[in-house]
């Protein structure tokens, strides 16, 4: 379906979690595409919504009257999901379902995210959309929840699923260790448990391309629309994540490789999860860099 307007009219494009690092890059990418509503939690670009409150989703749906929606916003606190289930439930699953629900009734597309964490890491091969998920963790399962709810909420939906997300901004892992190689001499990193590192800015790029031929109808979501896998190319352990990290920004410090065992954690994580872009790649034409050059470029706009 092609968004109908005027020469003069550009696309309303409601974005959910404006502030996160994945929606941060977002404001910028669909920027070009028409014209961004950056909602979020703090309503620091633009109007607040609170996921936990559905009336607050209706009101921001209902006086946005969005041409398309990005849902960037997640319960992502992996450890603390664990015991605060009933919020992660909510946000992660219950609201994406309502939110579809709202906009299957609009004919208004959606893109939203989820995880590797919905599989329990028990293939040695790259998982596929069809593969059965096995969540080991409660962040895994509500994130899973929320890929059912949307998807049988009758919305055109198009969800990416992606992992190990770092950026310049937010809470991640190439932040926390470039801190922490600062302050410390040496660092133990577990290096048993194998994925793909996905910078945000990628995945920003990806969507905004991908939304800019939903909204000219050159996509049909009737046809197209479902469950893709989108991360960065390549895999690597943490350790090695860590140990690219170090040399790529400089930094004098030892990393010791350890087992997972070594390193327990409230929330079980799998030991493989890396995901098969081949179905994006088939389906939109588009690839995603090799893992270690967006690393690198990364580095060099934060230096």
């Amino acid at each position: 379906m092609t968004i109908k307007r005027t020469a003069t009219e550009r696309p309303r494009i409601l974005l959910i979690g404006a502030n996160g690092q994945v929606g941060w890059e977002l404001r910028r990418t669909l920027a070009t595409l028409g014209d961004v509503i950056p909602a979020s939690l703090e309503g620091e670009y633009g109007p607040t919504i609170d996921l936990l409150d559905p009336a607050s989703l209706s009101r921001l749906v209902q006086d946005s009257s969005p041409d398309a929606v990005v849902n960037a916003a997640a319960y992502t606190a992996v450890d603390k999901a664990e015991t605060d289930r009933a919020i992660a439930q909510r946000i992660n699953a219950d609201a994406v379902g309502e939110l579809g629900a709202m906009l299957a009734g609009r004919g208004t597309p959606i893109i939203h995210y989820s995880t590797d964490f919905v599989f329990s890491g028990n293939l040695d091969r790259p998982y596929r959309e069809d593969d059965a998920p096995g969540p080991l963790n409660v962040y895994g399962e509500t994130k899973l929840g929320g890929e059912q709810a949307l998807l049988s909420s009758g919305a055109r939906a198009l969800i990416f699923r992606t992992s190990w997300v770092y950026g310049i901004r937010g809470a991640n892992f190439l932040l926390t260790m470039l801190r922490l190689l600062k302050e410390r001499d040496e660092l133990r990193i577990v290096d048993d448990q194998i994925g793909s590192p996905t910078w945000s800015r990628m995945l920003a790029s990806a969507t905004a391309l991908v939304l800019y031929r939903v909204l000219r109808g050159e996509l049909d979501l009737e046809k197209v629309g479902g469950l893709y896998h989108l991360t960065g190319s390549g895999q690597v352990s943490w350790f090695g994540f860590a140990s690219a990290i170090l040399e790529d920004a400089g930094l004098d410090a030892s990393l010791i490789p350890i087992p997972s065992s070594e390193y327990p954690a409230p929330a079980r994580r799998p030991l493989y999860s890396v995901l098969d872009n081949s179905l994006f790649q088939e389906t939109f034409g588009l690839s995603m860099p090799d893992w270690r050059l967006s690393l690198k470029q990364c580095l060099d706009e934060k230096t």
